[in-house]
């Protein structure tokens, strides 16, 4: 693609997104900005706006694994997640699509300037919205069906249930793409949407490895056109503290006041980092205030 100016495309011009003809009601042009063209196959990483520190990690992560495994990263640049998946894919050389709900000559959110830019560069900005159109709440659910659609599968990171990432999962499920959706916490209302999700048939997702199984075209030539990938065993990438917490659990149920002991930790450091650990899909919380680490 090679283009740094933004230009109107019409539905079947070179360089349309062939994946648009899946939706019953494609756009009939788009607006696109940027020098890499919607790579095929890609995977959507969407969430909640007002995500954990965690949630921020496990997204990050998967972005930059992705880029790192050729995989190209489909999201929406909002706020939380979604901004965190495309910061995570160009920290390692990958490429990104923003699909927006606002003209693509809008910085929607402003604080992110720096990343839309990284986007432009390293990717590609694409909205159906007219250039200079605000961000109106009526357009970001319409833009959701175009992201679902670039991809061929979605991985929901966090979400409520009122979370415009589960609107973009339905549509992935309408459009026979894969959902996938990161377990966290039966107590945090930041993963009721994910889990409903899983309740619901939507496989789990705690690495690489779950969205290898599920889209195998992922896997070798067809990611990127470089030869095999490789395979990652999880995700996200730990802080040392919660490495070394993680160390002094096995698979058999332990009260988190061993743990602490073990540790050296405070009772509220410990439920602190068994949260994250848990929201990370790394331990599991049991009958009688137990926990067990999950691998």
């Amino acid at each position: 693609m090679k283009s740094t100016d933004p230009r109107r495309l019409a539905a079947g011009a070179t360089g349309w997104p062939d994946r648009f003809a899946h939706l019953e009601q494609p756009p009939p042009w788009i607006w696109l900005w940027g020098t890499e063209a919607p790579m095929h196959p890609a995977v959507a990483v969407v969430g909640s706006r007002r995500a954990t520190a965690i949630g921020l990690e496990i997204a990050r992560t998967l972005g930059r694994d992705l880029g790192e495994a050729g995989i190209q990263v489909i999201s929406g640049m909002a706020r939380g997640i979604d901004a965190a998946a495309q910061r995570g894919a160009l920290e390692d050389g990958g490429t990104t699509v923003a699909v927006l709900g606002c003209g693509v000559d809008v910085c929607y959110p402003p604080e992110e300037a720096t990343l839309r830019d990284g986007i432009v560069a390293n990717g590609c900005l694409i909205s159906e919205e007219e250039r200079g159109a605000l961000p109106l709440p009526h357009q970001f659910p319409k833009r959701n069906r175009l992201i679902a659609a670039l991809a061929v599968a979605v991985v929901v990171v966090e979400a409520t249930l009122r979370s415009g990432a589960l609107s973009t999962a339905r549509w992935a499920a309408d459009l026979g793409r894969e959902v996938l959706a990161v377990p966290g916490s039966i107590r945090s209302s930041r993963s009721d949407g994910t889990n409903r999700l899983i309740r619901d048939g939507a496989r789990p997702f705690l690495g690489l490895d779950d969205l290898f199984d599920a889209v195998p075209e992922l896997v070798g030539p067809a990611a990127g056109g470089t030869g095999a990938r490789r395979r990652r065993r999880t995700v996200p990438r730990l802080s040392a503290e919660l490495e070394d917490l993680l160390g002094h659990l096995g698979p058999d149920p332990v009260h988190p006041d061993a743990v602490g002991a073990a540790c050296g930790l405070s009772a509220a450091a410990v439920a602190s980092s068994l949260g994250a650990l848990e929201l990370a899909g790394a331990v599991m919380s049991l009958p009688g205030g137990l926990v067990a680490r999950t691998f």
